[in-house]
């Protein structure tokens, strides 16, 4: 009786013991989603870019959704399973940028957009890579977060490609896409000029606390 009565506990205990391990095992995997999803949007860039090429708006527009599905969800599946990394803090932003330069330099070099805009946005992030570089090279800061008019810049980039692949794609009227357009300018010079401010700032900050 009491050999039967410790076989069931064993056995109960080597059961739990797998459903542990394998629960575990989950969780690590999940810890990995967020970087995985974020190295499937760069994998879709190239596809991105040709058909954009191609002027193939349809299928862009899918391909969009899906870009917006995943980025979401790795954000949510780092912040709810605690699965953000280092890693994953620096390549979520760069991936994003990649995609989006992209976008807009192969709008502007298959006549879609006006070649001015997108040497504005370019150029924009173009000098706020130099200044993060310097300062991270030269004043030995190690962060450069982005600021609200950043963050306000990147949105109304993100809601004029849109606007502007939907037209193309023939669901919309151009004038969708034109208060976009002008908000993308605004944003883009003002959010150059404020990065350009805060890095004279923390340049000059370094300096102080080197003296």
């Amino acid at each position: 009786m009491e050999a039967s009565v410790l076989s069931v506990f064993i056995g109960v205990y080597l059961r739990l013991k797998i459903a542990c391990s394998d629960f575990f095992s989950i969780l690590q995997m999940v810890k990995h989603l967020p970087n995985l999803l974020t190295f499937a949007r760069l994998a879709l860039a190239p596809y991105l870019f040709l058909l954009l090429w191609r002027r193939e708006y349809r299928p862009v527009l899918a391909l969009f959704l899906i870009v917006a599905i995943t980025d979401a969800l790795d954000g949510w599946i780092a912040r709810t399973f605690d699965a953000a990394s280092r890693l994953g803090a620096y390549l979520d932003p760069v991936a994003d940028k990649i995609l989006l330069s992209g976008i807009f330099l192969m709008l502007a070099l298959s006549g879609a957009i006006e070649v001015w805009l997108a040497v504005l946005v370019l150029g924009r992030d173009l000098l706020i890579l130099l200044a993060a570089l310097w300062l991270y090279l030269v004043k030995t800061l190690r962060s450069f977060p982005p600021s609200p008019w950043g963050k306000a810049s990147t949105f109304a980039q993100i809601a004029f490609v849109v606007a502007v692949v939907t037209h193309l794609a023939g669901f919309v009227s151009v004038q969708v896409a034109l208060p976009f357009e002008w908000a993308t300018v605004a944003f883009t010079v003002w959010s150059g000029v404020d990065y350009a401010r805060r890095a004279v700032s923390l340049a000059q900050q370094g300096h102080r606390q080197t003296k």
